[in-house]
Order: structure tokens, then sequence, then C-alpha cells
């Protein structure tokens, strides 16, 4: 009896593993030409999954100063930051754009209006000179203190070495005291000195001309005086937020920094995703399609190999091919390419490398890439699974560039010369993964839930009105 009942069992195993091997979903790897098949339907390793994120991860440690966050607010908004007071922080990452501006390439000092409705106007009524040369980056959870470096190419990071205790583009210019609170606070320091981004060009204002020249510590105690000014109703404002001003004669920018920096972490802290939820033990928030998407972004797919950690990022820099668009940093032989990160080291091996961007509230915050070249998240996806081929393939009409012929002239000079292309091409470091498209579709489902709810509606982000009186609309 037990001879008989040994063969059936083990037909019976064997047909199931025949039956889950034809129906069972499988992701499809290729790495170094060898194809390696993996059930989709295989449990994600738990250690492989983040933890989940806490108060703790915060530089404000969830309990932020109100009277810094609403100052912060207001100032965000205000275009009394920019030299010729038509800018603020907010026209490129604003509330009504989920921290960003819609655009592929942001048009800054000079253009008119808000989002993809903005235009670059002419240069001979003040309009933009050209475009600022890198995509928006959204501003989600950049209060959190992991989150080390800024910009696309790191050019500002924590550096205890440093006598201000960070390094940036202002080496040791950069302000000590008083001192700036965090990384993020060093970011809000630089987008005032940019003539093409707030401070605008060298014969519109003081600012204008001390931003291109170069001066940045000037550009910051002109707007430092700004604000000690009784007219513009912002002296009361930081005596309240800040212990050390007592008068308007103690307000420097830094205090502006820190104050926007507090602001920016308390308002777009996001970290209420489904996939927030199932890491903290609910294990039904997430669809059966987006828990598929997991497996495969945690395994086969090799997203997490870069987009790793609570935030999915490494914070390193990688070159993954992305289309060069765009004016580019006077990089090149074209003088329109972007070198990225080898123009902070100057290491050549790090040519065409950018910081690998969070995925939280990814889905929100299009265009995708160092120059938003993707105007759709399934584009965006789909190059980082295929770099080269949807490098040479790259279809020049999904980038979102306000018209007008000067710009238009050099927005595409690097994709249209193949030997540039060719350059990107050699450099990158990833490669190839095929899924099949419902592979494909359950990794988009995963890549939605990382989206804060919260983070949908931010209208209560944006002031009805800012103390210089200055118009916080076009």
């Amino acid at each position: 009896m037990t001879s008989t009942r040994i063969p059936t069992l083990m037909a019976v195993l064997l047909i199931c593993v025949l039956f889950a091997s034809v129906w069972a979903p499988a992701a499809v790897a290729q790495r170094d030409d060898v194809v390696i098949v993996v059930s989709e339907e295989s449990v994600a390793r738990p250690w492989l999954l983040p933890r989940p994120v806490s108060d703790e991860d915060y530089y404000d440690n969830g309990a932020p100063d109100p009277l810094q966050v609403e100052l912060g607010k207001l100032l965000f908004y205000d275009k009394l930051l920019s030299g010729n007071k038509n800018i603020s922080c907010a026209t490129c990452h604003h509330g009504l754009t989920d921290t960003g501006d819609g655009l592929s390439l942001p048009v800054g000092e000079g253009g008119k209006g808000l989002g993809v409705t903005r235009s670059p106007g002419e240069v001979a009524t003040g309009g933009i000179h050209e475009r600022v040369p890198r995509n928006a980056p959204p501003v989600f959870n950049l209060g959190a203190k992991e989150f080390e470096r800024m910009f696309h190419d790191g050019r500002a990071e924590v550096d205890p070495t440093q006598p201000s205790g960070f390094r940036s583009p202002a080496g040791d210019l950069l302000p000590t005291d008083p001192p700036l609170d965090n990384i993020l606070a060093v970011q809000a320091m630089f987008p005032v000195t940019s003539p093409d981004e707030m401070a605008g060009q060298s014969t519109e204002s003081d600012i204008g001309a001390a931003a291109t020249a170069g001066d940045v510590v000037e550009v910051w105690r002109l707007l430092a005086e700004r604000l000690r000014d009784e007219q513009n109703n912002y002296v009361n404002l930081f005596v309240d937020a800040f212990d050390d001003i007592y008068t308007a004669a103690d307000i420097e920018f830094v205090h502006a920094a820190n104050a926007i920096a507090a602001f920016e972490a308390f308002a777009w802290r996001a970290d209420n995703s489904p996939f927030d939820r199932f890491l903290r033990g609910d294990k039904t928030v997430l669809s059966l399609r987006a828990r598929r998407g997991m497996r495969l972004f945690y395994g086969a797919a090799g997203c997490s190999e870069c987009h790793a950690g609570a935030f999915q990022t490494d914070h390193d820099f990688h070159c993954m091919a992305m289309p060069q668009i765009g004016p580019g940093k006077g990089d090149g032989p074209s003088g329109h390419e972007d070198f990225g990160r080898e123009r902070v080291t100057g290491e050549e091996a790090d040519r065409f490398c950018f910081r690998t961007p969070t995925l939280r509230n990814v889905a929100l915050t299009g265009p995708w890439g160092h120059t938003g070249a993707y105007n759709t998240l399934e584009a965006a996806v789909a190059h980082m699974l295929e770099p080269i081929d949807s490098l040479v393939t790259y279809d020049q009409s999904q980038a979102a560039l306000p018209s007008r012929d000067d710009l238009d002239a050099v927005d595409f000079m690097v994709m249209n010369d193949p030997d540039l292309v060719t350059d990107i091409g050699v450099a990158c470091e990833g490669e190839a993964v095929e899924l099949r498209p419902r592979q494909f579709d359950n990794l988009i489902e995963f890549i939605h839930a990382l989206t804060d709810p919260a983070s949908l509606d931010l209208r209560d982000d944006v002031p009805g009105s800012v103390p210089s009186g200055l118009p916080v609309a076009d």
C-alpha cells in the first residue's frame, strides 16, 4: 500500500509544480547575457524590505516650531526674495504642482504664469534668457536626516570637516553665525543667487549684479536688508520665530533659509502611503497587483539596487543614460551637455551620474529625469528597465517645454548628435530588464502605492497673501 501511495503523491506534487510554472507570472531579468526566470509569486525576502519611517527620522522629530514653519511658508511664496521681485521659491516648487512645476525644465526669472501655463516671455521685454538647465526636483521628505546631499549633482552636502558643517558651491563663504540648521536650509541659500532662477540679470537690480558677479555673500546681505525693512512687514515675524533676533538688525538671510527649511520639512513630509502602512503592519492595504509589483521592485526588476532604504534611494549617483535636453551646463564639445556629478568631484568616472531620487510620491512629480525628459511615469520606468534602447529611440515630443524659437533651437542639440548620445550610452551602468506587460503594470501599481494620500491636495500649503504685499500669483 505504501509503495503505491508514494508515486501517486509525487505525481500530484509534480502536477502542482508544472501548473504553477505555467500559470504563475514570471519576471525575466537579463544579467551578463544570462536570462534568469524568477517566479513573481515568490514572497519578497523580509530583510530586503525597508524599515518603517518614524518621527525620529526627521530633523524636527515630528515636533516642528510652528512660528518658524509659518514664517517659512510666507517666505517660500514671497517674490521679495528675488532680484526683480517677480518670482518666488514656490514658482518652481509650488503646492499646486506637487512641489515641482510640471515642466521638464523650469521657466525661471522673467517668466510669467504658473506650472505648465508658464511662459518664457521675450528677452527684449524682460523674459528669461535661457531655461533653467535641470528639472525642478520635488521637495517631499527632504527634512529627513538621511538626505545629506541636495541638488541633482549633490553639490550641497553634509561635511563635518567644513567650518559650516556643509560643503557647498560657496565653500568657506557659507555662513556659520548664525548656523544653518541642516542641509535643507543650505539648499535654500542658493536659488536666490542664480541669475536665471531668482536673482535676475546684472543690469536689472543690485541683487542681479551681485549674482552675475558670483558674489553670493552680497546677494544674501542685500536680501537680509529687504527683510529688515519695516515696510516689508517681516521684522516682528522673525523676532517671534527666532530666539537670537531682537531687532531688525539681527536678521540674516540664514534665518530665512532655516525658516524655509522648517516649512518644507513639515508641510511636505509624506510617509503614510499604502506601502508605509504595509511596513507598519497593515498587510491588507496593498492590492494584489501592488504586492506583485513590490516583489518585482525588490526582486527580479532590480529597482531596489539603487532605490533602496526607507525612502527608496541610496543617495548615491548613477548614470542611467537619461536623455540630455535643454541648455545643459556648458559641458562637452557642444556646450550643452551636463556632466552631472563630475562637476562636483572632478572625476571622469562620475560623468553623466546624477543622484538617485526618492520615489515617495513619485507618481505625482513628473516630468521625470534630471532634465524632465519623460512626461509620463510609464515612460520613465520603461527607460530605467531598458536605458540604452530608450536613450537612442527617445521621442522628443515627450518634453514639456514652453516654446520660444531661440530656446527651441538648443533644446535637442545633444540628442540630435549621435556621437554625444553614444557618449551618454557608453557611460550607462544600467542593464536591461525584460518584463511582461502584466508585470510592468504591476510594477507601476506598486509605484503608485508609494503616494501618500495627504499629498494629493496641498492647497492649504499656499498662503492667500504674503507680508510684502507682492502678489502670490502672477
